[in-house]
């Protein structure tokens, strides 16, 4: 078996965030379902961009968001995305290594432009996202280095590289290198939209065991099997994967196995300011508990914390050391 350098690699769409703030009424006249993500061209991009307020630009990206998050908590973090090279793939690449982060995928110098994603932000902190996934989808299985998934206790992927062809075909040559070295392979199913058009795969990646982890939200598994009734959707989870960790916003969080089920309470907050990370950040804390041997109801704890953080301010990635707040809650990390 390869050395282990890191707790956890991640492998998502190369996104820079942009984010503002925006009303209720304004989704409606933009024909935006709230809390959906919808997959846009360049025009519709430039279009929304004209339309919105004010915007702060940040790296973004699902599982780059994660691995971040991975980093914040003392993790050993890597990450696989493509960008373009241009002035938002060197913002996205500086970003990722300054937080200390392995990322060595090579930009594209043709093509796409850098992946970017409108995040509208409402009052009661719900996100709304239109993402433009420009070079982020010529993720290719070539971008896929064996040596560094070899040497990552998890693989975590996100559903959202279940659009592009290609991406796809790197996802599944990442789980099989994985697998065929004793690795552990994660999925965050991402947004139900996502599941909605991609739930018999999915669902077959759970009970072929490609997947052995799955991260989930509570819309998410309503919709990965079609059911409105919370715990018909958790007793067929718990037939299908060997675990899967459904987050449920204030109400925590339920760790799902064959032998049982656990809930877990979420973290004390003052106030919602922008939810957007939210399950990013938890499947943070989650992972690097899973990587340094913690049981499943620490892992989940670890998860909360890092999501509170995350959804007390703007933008999805932590603005304070998530490692010194585990640290000051006693975890050893």
């Amino acid at each position: 078996m390869s050395v282990l350098r890191y707790d956890v690699l991640g492998i998502g769409n190369a996104i820079v965030d942009v984010l503002a703030r925006a009303e209720d009424d304004f989704l409606v006249k933009q024909g935006m379902p709230k809390g959906g993500m919808a997959l846009i061209d360049q025009a519709r991009a430039e279009a929304i961009y004209d339309a919105m307020g004010p915007a702060v630009e940040v790296s973004g990206g699902s599982a780059a968001n994660t691995i971040v998050g991975v980093a914040s908590l003392g993790g050993r973090g890597a990450f696989i995305g493509k960008v373009r090279d241009d002035e938002f793939g060197r913002t996205f690449v500086h970003d990722i290594r300054a937080a200390g982060i392995a990322f060595d995928t090579p930009p594209a110098s043709a093509g796409p432009a850098t992946a970017r994603c409108y995040v509208l932000v409402t009052p009661d902190g719900e996100r709304t996202m239109n993402t433009f996934l420009g070079a982020a989808q010529d993720l290719h299985p070539r971008d896929i280095d064996p040596d560094a998934i070899a040497a990552a206790q998890i693989t975590y992927l996100e559903g959202y590289l279940w659009d592009p062809p290609h991406a796809k075909e790197a996802f599944l040559k990442a789980a099989k290198i994985a697998h065929g070295t004793g690795r552990r392979v994660a999925l965050t199913l991402s947004d139900a939209f996502c599941v909605d058009r991609y739930r018999d795969e999915f669902l077959g990646l759970i009970r072929n065991g490609t997947i052995d982890i799955v991260f989930a939200n509570e819309r998410e598994l309503h919709s990965l099997y079609q059911t409105a009734d919370f715990d018909t959707a958790v007793n067929a989870a718990r037939v299908d994967a060997k675990l899967m960790v459904v987050t449920r916003s204030e109400k925590g969080s339920l760790v799902i196995t064959r032998e049982q089920n656990d809930a877990v309470r979420a973290e004390p907050i003052d106030r919602v300011v922008d939810a957007t990370g939210a399950g990013d950040l938890f499947a943070a804390g989650f992972l690097v508990g899973l990587a340094r041997g913690a049981d499943h109801r620490n892992c989940a704890r670890l998860g909360a914390l890092a999501a509170a953080e995350v959804i007390q301010h703007m933008g999805a990635r932590p603005e304070t050391s998530l490692k010194a707040l585990a640290e000051a809650s006693g975890f050893v990390l």
